[in-house]
């Protein structure tokens, strides 16, 4: 046989041989791997963990909870930019190998056998996806095979596009950001169809190691990484000289952003958080539910602002504390190009380092000027002067006391101090410091309790306590209309007069005998109910409660929803002095403003899933007044309502997107006239899915716990607070319909102001978390009053009237305001009061006197102190 032929053969048959065994070991290897890989239906059911979402419902995004950072993104929605990036570094034969490249694993081989290292990857991003998705990234060759094997089966169950879109929204990109689109948002605070080409080379860089080639952590490394990067694109011609050219000049610059969060309101979405994880467990973080607030975001804006600046409002009140930190230039290089002789990157350096307090902005002061002016580096902001006037800031004591006035900047700030600054256009940058001083707003709609602003204090960061929700606080005099509510119930009425006198409590209930005493030391003798309240008259309130009776003014104001905390039962109890939260007494109060229904608070709206499918949708009781009607009274009430609607409804509180709707008035129709009605109402039936509001209402309706009559004399009552008592600052909103109450514990350890009109109710509270006294004349009124004010002012703003409607058996009466009686007809001095029909006081014995001089109650005017 001709030795070349025989040569051919005994080669052709090692080959057959060699694929032979090849096939053998393949098959074997399939077999004995097997049982450890996923099924092909396994492989279908691939699923992100995608983190939670917290929305308004207006559908601003509030918050993202979960480890992982991931924001999902088609394949049709990633830029084909972004898709040859990641081909030119990782693979760029993807779409003609079938899951391995046999030319990645032949030089794989060739390095194990040249260096005997097992270093040089030859991984698809086939491959990869498999490692990541089911596999270890053990670095041993029965991983390998396992990785190989199932590379070709997803190469089966997935098409190419399929494949890119897993890998590019799975892959781990550094700083918790798992997938290209959150990699974008994390490094440059951009959206994929944002970023530059230097930039998508920067994050198709990353999967080889993302965390030490990531352009925060390692800025040199990352750009070495991006030019090999840049260079393979341009080879495969993805990019052209031009646009390489411009992306290997462009410098590394990044940052870590944030979500991109559209509305602040982190105590709200870590509510929802500890609701999410009540419900859902712990996938609560990565199954990518999407959870619907009734929080509204204009309300939830000015409730943080309203809460910040009555807050920094009392700090300026108490004094200067003094800088953050002092001597922070000493470790700062010189750099007499620099701000103030000092190297600009070092001092942004050591600003970014601290935390931020909403608008308080960090800064560091560089030199004084001889015009008393500083001239400082603010955070973000860079260099600025601060004038004399800015600065000038009595040094705070103690909670009673300032020191005198500074003479010059030296008497306030130093080179090298740290300090804070917050800026406003009528004044530009002002010295401010991070408030001691604590609260809390939370409002609500009293018609279902849907919460639609809630802050926690000043800033989440640096104390994520939720004071709205978690503290248990002493309500003090802002706890009184309950107690009259009872009272009213009880045998008095508003025109009950009662002996404002001293009293000493030796109650076994009591720790001490007790002597309590109004706020201005003096005494008022017999007073009618409405001014005790419109006063707040402690010694008033706590003979209202033993005429009333302790057991039954508890059981009357637990039906309001109020804690037990909030009720011992003892003669305290009339001063408010059990433990409530601001989320407590806002519910309490939408009683008053439903006209007597208990409403339970809630922040969750809804929850859909990755699907868009609804998975819980809340269901609170609603406010029905027609449900308490007969069937001819309800058609009665709906005729009169349909032909007296007004062309123009009442604005809306809270702005809900259409697909939203929750509206009771939308869903009915706007009949013509009672023919209109009669004939449509026949046939019409509405179900929870075309009249979501309609039904609730009535499937669900919340219960009566007071009276109608009984939630509008109270109601009249604290209009009077407003109108001419304690509460006389929000009469600042030129508005008739809000009604309120202040509240002040003892020795003003607390200060409160809770109101509302018929459409909204909030509460605001002020005080330190660890408690003590807030200082001399910080009362509700001039402590808490004003956070509820500058809410309301945004809150109202083009809002209708919301008077609560006066309801049927309530009768006007003139009476006496010496007796509380009845006056006779012609009295002089005779005032309005109003009743419950059958509880109008007796008449007083008639004095004749031809001249009527009979006046409205909201004119009397006393000249005593009020508190």
């Amino acid at each position: 046989m001709n030795p070349w032929l025989r040569l051919l053969t005994v080669l052709t048959g090692l080959a057959i041989g060699f694929a032979l065994a090849v096939l053998a070991v393949v098959t074997g290897a399939h077999y004995f791997f097997r049982p450890d890989l996923p099924s092909a239906d396994a492989l279908r059911d691939v699923q992100l963990q995608i983190p939670l979402r917290v929305y308004s419902r207006d559908g601003r995004l509030m918050a993202q909870i979960g480890e992982k950072r991931r924001i999902p993104a088609a394949y049709d929605d990633i830029p084909p930019r972004v898709v040859q990036a990641f081909l030119a570094a990782e693979d760029d034969r993807f779409f003609d190998h079938p899951g391995f490249d046999y030319q990645g694993i032949i030089r794989a081989a060739v390095n194990l056998a040249v260096t005997g290292s097992r270093s040089q990857g030859g991984s698809t991003i086939t491959q990869q996806l498999a490692r990541v998705y089911f596999l270890t990234p053990d670095r041993t060759f029965a991983r390998k095979a396992k990785e190989l094997l199932l590379a070709t089966q997803i190469e089966r169950e997935f098409t190419k596009q399929e494949i890119l879109a897993l890998y590019l929204n799975k892959i781990f990109l550094g700083q918790r950001a798992y997938g290209v689109a959150a990699a974008a948002e994390v490094y440059f605070g951009k959206t994929l169809e944002e970023l530059s080409v230097a930039e998508t080379a920067t994050i198709a860089g990353l999967p080889k190691a993302p965390s030490s080639l990531n352009p925060v952590s390692n800025p040199l490394r990352a750009t070495e990484r991006r030019a090999y990067v840049l260079r393979r694109m341009l080879d495969l011609d993805f990019i052209d000289t031009a646009d390489y050219e411009l992306a290997i000049a462009t410098p590394m610059v990044s940052r870590l952003h944030g979500p991109s969060v559209e509305l602040e309101a982190p105590y709200v979405a870590e509510m929802v958080r500890a609701e999410m994880i009540a419900r859902f467990g712990p996938e609560a973080y990565t199954a990518g539910y999407e959870a619907v607030t009734t929080v509204d975001s204009r309300l939830q804006a000015a409730a943080d602002l309203a809460l910040r600046r009555a807050l920094l409002e009392y700090d300026r009140r108490h004094g200067y504390r003094g800088p953050e930190g002092r001597h922070a230039l000493a470790d700062i290089p010189a750099d007499p190009a620099g701000p103030g002789g000092y190297d600009i990157t070092e001092l942004a350096a050591m600003l970014a380092s601290l935390p931020r307090y909403g608008n308080l902005y960090a800064a560091v002061v560089l030199s004084l000027g001889d015009d008393d002016s500083a001239e400082v580096f603010i955070r973000d902001r860079g260099t600025a002067t601060i004038p004399w006037q800015n600065l000038d800031w009595r040094a705070y004591v103690n909670d009673n006391a300032v020191g005198p006035a500074p003479k010059s900047v030296a008497d306030m700030v130093s080179p090298g101090d740290l300090i804070r600054l917050t800026y406003t256009d009528d004044q530009g940058w002002v010295l401010t410091q991070l408030p001691a001083v604590q609260g809390a707003l939370v409002a609500l709609s009293p018609e279902d309790g849907s919460i639609v602003a809630l802050s926690g204090g000043f800033d989440f960061s640096s104390s994520k306590f939720n004071r709205a929700v978690q503290t248990r606080r002493q309500p003090g005099s802002s706890f009184k209309p309950f107690v009259y509510s009872a009272a009213l119930e009880n045998g008095f009425t508003t025109a009950t007069l009662v002996n404002d006198a001293p009293v000493v409590f030796d109650d076994a209930n009591l720790e001490t005998t007790w002597r309590p005493e109004n706020y201005s030391r003096q005494f008022y003798g017999p007073t009618r109910l409405r001014e005790a309240l419109v006063r707040s008259l402690n010694l008033v309130s706590v003979r209202v409660l033993l005429g009333s009776g302790i057991d039954n003014t508890v059981r009357h104001i637990r039906s309001f929803g109020v804690p037990d905390s909030a009720l011992p039962r003892d003669s305290s109890l009339a001063l408010g002095s059990g433990g409530a939260a601001p989320l407590d007494m806002a519910a309490g109060y939408a009683v008053f403003a439903s006209g007597g229904y208990r409403v339970a608070p809630y922040v969750m709206e809804r929850v859909v899933d990755t699907t868009g499918k609804e998975v819980f949708t809340s269901s609170p009781a609603v406010v029905c007044r027609e449900c308490e009607l007969s069937a001819a009274e309800r058609t009665a009430l709906e005729v009169q309502q349909a032909v007296e609607r007004e062309p123009a409804p009442r604005a809306p509180l809270t702005v809900v997107p259409e697909d939203q709707a929750r509206n009771f008035d939308a869903e009915v129709p706007n009949y013509r006239d009672v023919e209109q009605m009669s004939a449509h109402g026949l046939a019409w039936r509405p179900t929870a899915e075309d009249a979501p509001a309609f039904v609730r209402r009535y499937e669900n309706p919340a219960p009566r716990v007071i009276s109608a009559t009984n939630a509008y004399i109270v109601y009249d009552m604290m209009r009077d607070v407003i109108r001419r008592g304690t509460g006389r600052g929000a009469r600042e909103l030129g508005r008739s319909d809000i009604a309120g109450k202040t509240g002040t514990t003892n020795e003003r350890r607390d200060a409160w102001f809770s109101g509302f009109n018929g459409d909204l109710v909030a509460t605001a509270w002020v005080g330190f978390d660890q408690e003590r006294p807030l200082g001399n004349r910080e009362e509700g009124g001039r402590t808490a009053l004003p956070m509820w004010k500058y809410f309301m002012a945004e809150a109202l703003a083009d809002a209708s009237d919301a008077t609560i409607r006066r309801p049927p058996g309530i009768v006007t009466v003139r009476i006496d305001p010496e007796s509380g009686l009845v006056a006779p007809a012609g009295s002089p001095g005779a005032i309005f009061e109003i009743f419950e029909a059958g509880k109008v006081p007796e008449m007083l014995a008639a004095e004749p006197d031809p001249v009527f001089s009979g006046t409205d109650p909201m004119q009397e005017r006393s000249d005593e102190p009020l508190f």
